[in-house]
């Protein structure tokens, strides 16, 4: 017995002593995590339950030259809420109130948010969405409605917020003005994308359930700091009209894609872009920046240039005959042929561009420079067509203009190049060499920023950039100038011709190269040029005698069936451009009172001018209209009329029918 009793105290100390040993390694592992290794359970603790949220800064704003909005940062906030963290008693007090704000607010019924509010309470959901994509103005409200009025703690109020980039005018100019985002950096934004990014603030949040962070309070730690803006050189009201006269066009011709562009003439400020292509589904929007980005064949817009050279040469003058012949030439096998059949006989160099005879241009560059080309590809170097102009914005298009010592150089390059075929440069290039035309043969480069600015301080101007002071004698110049009215009075453009209203320009259409490619049936077809496929084009300055803006319109593949040539399809977009520009902003007092020449706008002007000559009593509907042309209608009128947005109209503050007070002020909102 007493060895029994032995035995069993001998277990009892050996598993006292182990219990003993083992409380004494918990107590010394204790004061190991407390003491010796306290600091980093701490941090991993604070870690996995506490965090530091970056609050992404705004971006600067980008600004029209005349201080509208082209792009702004956007505050949105999703609100959610802590549902548990209400006291009940306050629940059931104020839940009714809340529900019935709620509902107002975001349309559902009262009833909805009210059941909603209350199964979240049974479940205890700490992270109860309420709505998402919620502005600024009625964040600021929800935060006042009851329970959430009591803040995170109390109310269970939170509130995440995030930044969008939004484009007050919609999608116009939308390719220029750009962005930095997932897509990469494009146009305006992209350029400027340092400039413009802020400093990020910092806030801390708390995990809760379900893996899910909230804000521990309403106070951020470090409060982001905007970025700065940028002034760009475009005109919300040009750019309205550039852009629609542009659509309207290329819907009616059931065009592939275009491009439209306005300069100031004196200083190379780009007042207006607009590029437009087409989705699947027939509908055009900023799809490329093809005015910057897209290098083609001009074809005979391409003309002025072999004109000026050889003139500022003084190998030919305005007045040099050419013989045309039957308006069909072939040179080295290859055929060169004019539009109008029989050709136009013997003709002078200025009729020659006046009419586009290529047969003539193609004879006067061979006579002249087949002996010496690479003097006609220096006057190209000077005109800016053998290198990229050098924009801010990414993307430009490289011109290709072959030199005799190419090796694709033939015997037909020169030639061919005379007349815009065998070379490849981007609209905004022919728009430089167009615009020193205007501008007495000084050559500036086109601009789309004006100015940087922080914090409403001018950090940096742009100034104007003189690319080349001399690009050909007054004396060209002048003659230039003058053969390319008389396209407009009684050549290729004479459609879009008005005695009241003076335009310069060339028109171009030229035919597009198809490479060599597989057609339906499998069969590996050549490359050629087609006789489906055209770009139209018209290139020019207004008005012809003291140009205040030039402008290019360049549209690829038009309906056939409907029209291809530049004065059918791209002269009526110049021409509609022009004469809205100085009907809204006129200049130097000159008049217009012209008759549209294109069927395109031909009654929607003539109801127009029936509204206005009439003896007015009623005030009349001018919803629908474009902003520019219900512009010109009422203050002839005699009301004063201000807008606000761009489009066409969609509310007038004075009713149709109203009586008519002339010097009262109407306010027209614009989609």
């Amino acid at each position: 017995m007493a060895t029994h009793k032995k035995s069993i105290l001998t277990k009892f100390y050996i598993v006292g002593a182990f219990m003993s040993f083992f409380l004494v390694a918990i107590i010394v592992k204790v004061i190991h995590i407390q003491y010796v290794q306290g600091e980093k359970y701490k941090k991993l603790s604070t870690e996995l339950t506490i965090k530091q949220d970056t609050i992404r800064a705004n971006k600067g704003n980008v600004y029209a030259a005349d201080g509208n909005l082209l792009a702004t940062s956007m505050s949105k906030f999703t609100i959610r809420m802590d549902v548990v963290a209400v006291n009940s008693g306050v629940f059931e007090k104020n839940i009714a109130g809340l529900s019935k704000e709620l509902a107002a607010m975001l349309g559902k019924s009262a009833n909805y948010y009210q059941n909603r509010l209350r199964s979240a309470k049974k479940r205890k959901n700490r992270y109860l969405l309420i709505a998402r994509n919620v502005g600024y103005t009625d964040y600021l409200k929800m935060k006042k409605f009851p329970i959430f009025n009591l803040g995170v703690y109390q109310g269970g109020f939170i509130a995440e917020h995030k930044t969008v980039r939004a484009h007050p005018i919609g999608k116009i100019a939308e390719r220029t003005i750009g962005y930095d985002d997932y897509r990469g950096e494009a146009g305006i934004e992209g350029a400027f994308a340092d400039f413009m990014q802020g400093e990020n603030g910092l806030r801390w949040k708390q995990k809760i359930a379900k893996n899910q962070w909230k804000p521990i309070s309403d106070v951020n730690e470090k409060e982001p700091i905007d970025g700065h803006d940028v002034i760009t050189t475009i005109d919300v009201n040009i750019q309205d009209i550039t852009h629609h006269a542009l659509l309207r066009q290329l819907e009616y011709f059931d065009a592939d894609h275009g491009c439209a562009v306005v300069m100031e003439t004196a200083t190379g400020e780009i007042k207006a872009i607009s590029n437009l292509g087409r989705t699947s589904k027939g509908k055009y929007y900023e799809k490329r920046n093809y005015a910057v980005w897209e290098s083609h064949e001009p074809g005979s817009t391409f003309k002025l240039a072999s004109l000026m050279a050889a003139l500022d040469d003084k190998l030919i003058d305005t007045s040099t005959v050419v013989d045309t012949e039957k308006g069909r030439i072939y040179i080295h096998g290859s055929k060169v042929e004019d539009s109008k059949y029989g050709g136009y006989g013997k003709i002078s160099a200025a009729r020659v561009f006046e009419v586009s005879s290529n047969v003539g241009i193609v004879k006067l560059i061979k006579k002249h420079y087949d002996h010496q080309p690479e003097k006609f590809i220096a006057k190209l170097e000077d005109y800016g067509f053998t290198k990229p102009i050098g924009f801010q914005i990414k993307g430009e298009g490289i011109p290709k203009i072959r030199r005799p010592s190419d090796k694709n150089w033939s015997k037909i390059s020169l030639e061919w190049m005379s007349w815009g075929y065998g070379i490849s440069v981007t609209p905004m290039q022919t728009l430089m060499f167009y615009n020193a035309v205007a501008n007495n043969g000084v050559m500036v480069k086109p601009r789309f920023v004006k100015e940087l600015r922080r914090q409403d301080k001018t950090e940096k101007i742009f100034e104007t950039e003189v690319v080349n002071p001399r690009i050909a004698s007054q004396e060209t110049i002048n003659k230039i100038r003058k053969v390319m009215e008389n396209v407009v009075i009684r050549g290729t453009a004479d459609n879009i011709y008005s005695s009241n209203f003076s335009m310069a320009g060339k028109t171009g259409t030229a035919k597009k190269y198809i490479p060599r490619h597989k057609n339906n049936k499998g069969e590996i077809i050549s490359g050629q040029y087609s006789n489906e496929h055209y770009v139209a084009s018209f290139a020019g300055f207004f008005p012809a005698d003291t140009p205040k803006y030039s402008c290019i319109v360049v549209v690829h593949d038009p309906d056939k069936k409907k029209g291809y040539y530049g004065a059918t399809v791209a002269a009526p977009i110049f021409k509609e451009i022009a004469q809205k520009i100085y009907t809204t902003t006129p200049i130097d007092n000159q008049s217009v009172d012209d008759k549209i020449e294109f069927t395109s706008i031909q009654k929607q002007y003539s109801n127009y001018n029936k509204i206005v000559n009439k003896e007015h009593t009623k005030v009349p509907n001018v919803q629908g209209m474009s902003g520019m042309d219900a512009l010109s209608l009422l203050e002839n009128i005699g009301l004063k009329v201000k807008i606000s947005g761009v489009g066409k109209v969609k509310n007038q503050s004075i009713k149709k029918g109203e009586k008519l007070e002339k010097g009262a002020t109407i306010i027209l909102k614009l989609s």
